[in-house]
């Protein structure tokens, strides 16, 4: 059979390969477009839940307290599901939680009038700083450093004193106070840019801060109650606790958080002999972090500002902060008018006479306030044996009521301070409803005080003025003050006066700032004299005043031990009812009051001076918040 392919068939199959490749044309190009329309839907559906995550963020936010009226721009603080609710994943079932408000300013410098960028702050403090490597380091100064640099898992509002949320956006808490578990937020990175995870965590309180190689001892005092950390996963931590404290929570949360992967590196000793190992998450960072050429205390420290600073609505305004220490009241106050400092703390008789200067106000502030960090200022007795080897006069009780009546504290404060401040009567500042209202100071009474010395067998036995006990030796000792200027002598000579009225010889000792800490770990001292000031509108005063704070060099350097006030302390920090703590922190008061292991000399407002070309200085309930400030007229850094 023939096998014939014509004309038609050739045209035919043309035709049908057409059609064919019209189809599968068709088919890829329906493939291609299905494609773009589901990725459109795709995008339409990622719109809408970023859209409802911002209104259930905004009814968050209308809700719940705020921590400034500044509205916040982190949609991502808080953690949520793709359905736009709070992921409640990492929580324990069951137990409510409480979600904190996004991170602001209390007072936004961009509101304020002449709002700029840029520029350097520098503060001139009274005294050296010893030291800002975090827990390690226990003065003021280094507590405002660490302030700006590690960044805490909560701290209280500036302006309410409520407890919130700053690395943790939210908490659980036990009913029954025997663990918390804390939620970090997830846009939280240190200076260096790595995360803020669990881990770290768990590193600050267990391998750093309880870690009993580690000089840490005045935090490791009241954080015994924390008997473990648990990383729950990356961003969750469990804290379990051997004691039902009222201040677990806070007590626990206002600490700050340090990066694993920094601190590992380094050995205890080497931690315990640093100056300045400071990494955090914070708003500024160390201009140098060299762990081989430390900062070294006296010299000027200074701090930049952290660009990767992850709250984006609390970004500091400032390039850097300087902090420079000129101890002579004096010199301190003619460097402040020269314009070498934009803020400083002066003395009492500074704040009343600079003021009365017509001219002073035009380009300066003076301020003066109480607030939560207001403490007192006292002379501590050593109740104990001087560096282990022999007692003092002042382990008898009687001698220490002497020496408080031997002291005209009203007068000190009018001729020292110049009229600013109260006479304090206990630990407690007097605003506080912790402070026992029925407790009177002590008043100035000479003949008291010196009945109190004879009972004692102080006596002058041999009619030369001074008075001896029954073998024999002088009433001698040695007060120790930090070396400074005018208030400084003014205290030393007011000491030796009083002392020499009832027959008793003071020799004054005086040492720089930078060694104090070395002196009281010690205990090589007689007497001294110190101000505290607190950190909460509550504080723990185990780390003070308990006998456990007497070993590893802890703060009861005047090595006092009472069972009474031992039992009062750990009663008081375990009763959760208000009402009935504070009846006990009364009674504590009344102890101490009689006890007399500090006499208690001044309740100390805060005074300063500050330029008025550094814009947003607010007198909060908490102190000062510098990284608010800036500088209205920019100036070029010290070189």
């Amino acid at each position: 059979m023939d096998n014939r392919f014509g004309l038609k068939d050739a045209i035919f199959l043309v035709l049908l390969l057409a059609i064919g490749v019209t189809l599968v044309t068709s088919m890829f190009q329906k493939d291609r477009m299905w494609e773009q329309l589901r990725r459109i839907e795709s995008k339409v559906d990622e719109t809408r839940t970023r859209v409802e995550n911002v209104a259930n963020e905004t009814k968050t936010l209308a809700a719940a307290p705020r921590a400034a009226a500044t509205p916040s721009n982190n949609a991502t603080s808080t953690p949520t599901t793709a359905s736009g609710a709070r992921d409640e994943s990492w929580a324990r079932p069951g137990v409510p939680i409480e979600w904190q408000p996004p991170l602001a300013f209390s007072t936004d410098p961009a509101t304020q009038p002449g709002f700029r960028e840029g520029g350097e702050f520098t503060e001139i403090w009274e005294g050296k700083c010893a030291r800002v490597t975090p827990f390690l380091s226990t003065d003021v100064y280094g507590r405002r450093v660490l302030d700006l640099v590690c960044d805490s898992l909560g701290a209280y509002n500036p302006k309410t004193l409520k407890f919130e949320g700053i690395l943790a956006d939210a908490w659980q808490y036990s009913p029954d106070g025997t663990w918390l578990r804390v939620h970090l937020r997830p846009e939280a990175t240190f200076s260096d840019g790595k995360p803020v995870t669990a881990e770290d965590v768990r590193f600050t309180f267990k391998d750093y801060i309880l870690n009993s190689l580690i000089e840490a001892e005045s935090a490791r005092s009241i954080l015994d109650m924390i008997a473990d950390v648990k990383v729950i996963d990356d961003r969750t931590v469990e804290f379990q606790f051997s004691k039902v404290l009222f201040s677990n929570l806070s007590g626990t949360l206002n600490n700050y958080v340090l990066p694993k992967h920094f601190y590992e590196k380094f050995e205890p000793s080497q931690i315990n002999q640093s100056t300045s190992l400071l990494m955090g998450s914070g708003q500024f960072r160390l201009a140098k972090l060299d762990p081989s050429d430390q900062w070294s205390p006296g010299s000027d420290l200074v701090i930049v500002r952290n660009e990767q600073y992850w709250a984006k609505n609390r970004r500091p305004v400032l390039a850097s902060m300087r902090f420079k220490t000129i101890q002579d009241d004096r010199a301190r106050l003619v460097a402040y008018r020269n314009g070498e400092g934009d803020l400083i703390t002066p003395t009492s008789p500074q704040f009343v006479e600079v003021q009365k200067e017509s001219d002073f106000e035009k380009a300066n502030r003076s301020m003066k306030w109480f607030n939560m960090r207001s403490g007192y200022s006292f002379v501590a007795w050593q109740t104990g044996k001087r560096k282990g080897e022999r007692l003092t006069p002042f382990h008898d009780k009687r001698v220490r009521q002497a020496m408080t009546m031997l002291l005209n504290r009203e007068q000190m404060i009018q001729e020292i301070w110049s009229g600013i401040g109260m006479v304090a009567k206990s630990p407690f500042n007097p605003e506080s409803p912790a402070a026992n209202p029925d407790l009177k100071p002590w008043p100035f009474d000479l003949d008291r005080a010196k009945a109190l010395l004879a009972e004692a067998g102080w006596k002058d036995r041999d009619g030369d003025g001074l008075l001896e006990n029954e073998q024999g030796d002088p009433f001698e000792f040695e007060f120790t003050l930090a070396q400074g200027g005018d208030i400084v002598d003014r205290i030393a000579n007011f000491m030796k006066n009083a002392c020499l009225k009832a027959g008793i010889k003071c020799n004054v000792r005086l040492i720089d700032w930078a060694v104090y800490t070395d002196m009281y770990k010690a205990r090589d001292f007689d007497a001294l004299t110190m101000a505290w000031q607190s950190s909460a509108p509550e504080s723990d005063l185990r780390q003070m005043f308990h006998s456990d704070s007497i070993k590893g060099g802890g703060q009861n350097f005047m090595q006092w031990s009472n069972k009474k006030a031992d039992e009062l302390l750990e009663k008081g920090i375990q009763e959760l009812d208000f009402d009935k703590r504070m009846k006990i922190w009364h009674e504590l008061a009344e102890l101490l009051h009689d006890e007399q292991p500090y006499t208690f000399i001044r309740v100390v407002p805060w005074i300063r001076f500050s330029k008025k070309d550094i814009g947003n200085v607010q007198m909060y309930k908490t102190g000062l918040e510098p990284w608010e400030f800036f500088r209205e007229a920019v100036a070029q850094p010290a070189s």
